[in-house]
């Protein structure tokens, strides 16, 4: 008798890998201080304390691109604790040279799948935030399974929150931030916190040098901001 062959089932990524250029401070960053400010999958579960040497609210933002916000936000909010994910490596450079050069000490950064790092490094209940600003919309018809934004990925971010946490997301691709509100209204243990279907008209959050550009082409930006309520 023929033994069947176990075959891992393809998931649908929400990314590709675009490694782009790198510049040489960055991989010089990437090089130097990866060690320092770095997080890996293989380390198992995130331990603020360990890591920070304190508690406090725990913020999780998934794609931050070159992490002009998240520098930002960690700057302007010490007494938090951030933890970036991203996939690109010119951004993860870019990242941890700022990390270095302003001797931030609240933020540390996975290079990984954001879903990968949910299951395997963040314990329930532990988050006060997750932000995912101007994910890759996948605009093409075909493409929109990739989305990251979808019932199951926020079924996934749901017990990784505190009650009363917040999940804050915006694009400049109106078709996907339709999209985001139809998922985050339908979702199960969410409300938005500012009205039903309604989009914050304050972004409460840093501009990025992508959203800027956007703006100077004409882009309007959607901003959707849920609270965790059940």
């Amino acid at each position: 008798m023929i033994k069947p062959i176990n075959i891992p089932l393809r998931t649908v990524k929400s990314f590709v890998v675009r490694r782009g250029r790198m510049t040489e401070a960055q991989e010089l960053a990437l090089t130097s201080f990866w060690s320092q400010f770095g997080l890996n999958l293989a380390d198992g579960m995130f331990d603020p304390a360990q890591v920070f040497g304190r508690s406090g609210e725990l913020v999780l933002e998934i794609g931050f691109g070159m992490g002009e916000a998240l520098i930002s936000m960690a700057l302007a909010h010490p007494q938090q604790n951030f933890i970036g994910v991203e996939v690109h490596p010119p951004g993860i450079g870019n990242i941890l040279r700022e990390i270095a050069e302003q001797n931030i000490t609240n933020l540390r950064i996975y290079k990984a799948d954001a879903k990968d790092v949910l299951d395997q490094c963040i314990a329930d209940a532990s988050l006060s935030k997750i932000q995912i600003y101007f994910p890759d919309p996948w605009h093409k018809t075909k493409h929109h399974k990739r989305r990251l934004i979808q019932s199951e990925f926020v079924q996934q971010i749901r017990p990784k929150l505190k009650m009363g946490a917040v999940v804050h997301l915006a694009t400049d691709w109106e078709a996907y931030a339709k999209q985001m509100m139809k998922v985050m209204s339908s979702a199960e243990g969410f409300r938005n916190c500012i009205g039903e279907h309604a989009w914050a008209s304050d972004p409460m959050r840093p501009s990025t040098k992508f959203e800027q550009r956007g703006q100077r082409l004409g882009h309007a930006v959607w901003d959707l901001v849920f609270e965790k309520n059940v």
